[in-house]
């Protein structure tokens, strides 16, 4: 499907959540056949037509004007991620040559030298498919312990974070409330795929949790989108126990580069403890022994 269909998706899914009464529309008890607004109801909301917006929302109009779309992400109540979202979807597309299978992603050495200046601090670095392109040894402990932790390093046996939420059994027991996690995870790849629509690999991941996961199916034909900026997990840890931890995701301002993925605990709480036993059970040989001071000289 292309990006007008998805366009399509997006607006009625969106239009259906959306009830008379939500928006101050008076219905004086008629009986309706849809669950949500009409087409026409819809596009009095967003001042324009309602022939113009039902060519939009079947995919048969391609040139809607920022404005448009503006007005149409206010009737929808759209918040700003879903707004951008919808400008995405909407966005006419380049004409190009069939799209090449993409290279490998790679972190940059100042990357690999983020990770290690904060090395104690549960870190992984994902590529725009979930793909774990590489992780320090509290994040590799803490997200994925049971995995081998050299995986990120070749890219055929790289984990990913959406495979491993909706198809691994280690994962789903790791969030105590898996719900949660695995709609961040489903409103991410929405953004994602809105962003670029043409890449192979991310519509065969996509391909393959819908036919090997029936969760993700219905919370993907949901089409909600999410920015995963900051969020609170409740985790079982099979080391560790229970812990509450806050994973935040740093991205480039620009949003097309890998992102970091990185989990605290609110200091000084059980959570931050659970988190520094973590940590010095993960460290190098090395890093576990205390630091010798030089012998004193004698007299």
């Amino acid at each position: 499907m292309n990006k007008h269909g998805h366009l399509a998706e997006f607006l009625q899914a969106r239009r259906s959540r959306l009830r008379p009464d939500d928006v101050g529309l008076q219905t004086y008890g008629e009986r309706r056949r849809v669950p949500g607004l009409r087409r026409e109801e819809l596009a009095m909301l967003a001042g324009i037509s309602a022939p113009y917006y039902a060519r939009l929302e079947q995919g048969q109009s391609r040139n809607a004007s920022r404005e448009v779309l503006d007005a149409i992400a206010s009737a929808l109540r759209l918040d700003e991620s879903e707004r951008a979202h919808l400008h995405d979807l909407a966005r006419a597309p380049k004409r190009r040559r069939a799209a090449a299978r993409p290279r490998a992603e790679r972190i940059t050495p100042a990357t690999s030298a983020l990770l290690a200046a904060i090395e104690g601090t549960p870190a992984i670095v994902l590529g725009r498919r979930n793909d774990v392109l590489a992780w320090n040894s509290q994040g590799h402990a803490l997200f994925a312990g049971h995995l081998d932790p050299d995986s990120p390093n070749t890219p055929a046996r790289r984990p990913n974070m959406a495979r491993l939420v909706f198809l691994d059994a280690h994962t789903r027991e790791l969030y105590a409330d898996w719900p949660a996690k695995a709609r961040a995870v489903v409103g991410n790849l929405r953004l994602t795929a809105g962003r670029y629509p043409d890449d192979p690999l991310l519509t065969g991941l996509i391909g393959e949790l819908t036919m090997r996961s029936s969760e993700f199916a219905t919370m993907w034909a949901d089409h909600r989108v999410l920015i995963c900026d900051a969020a609170d997990f409740e985790m079982r840890h099979p080391l560790v126990g229970a812990l509450t931890v806050t994973q935040q995701t740093l991205q480039s301002p620009q949003g097309n580069g890998p992102s970091l993925v990185v989990a605290t605990a609110a200091p000084g709480s059980p959570s931050a403890e659970a988190l520094a036993l973590l940590a010095h059970g993960t460290a190098p040989p090395e890093a576990a022994q205390p630091r010798r001071d030089a012998e004193p000289r004698t007299a």
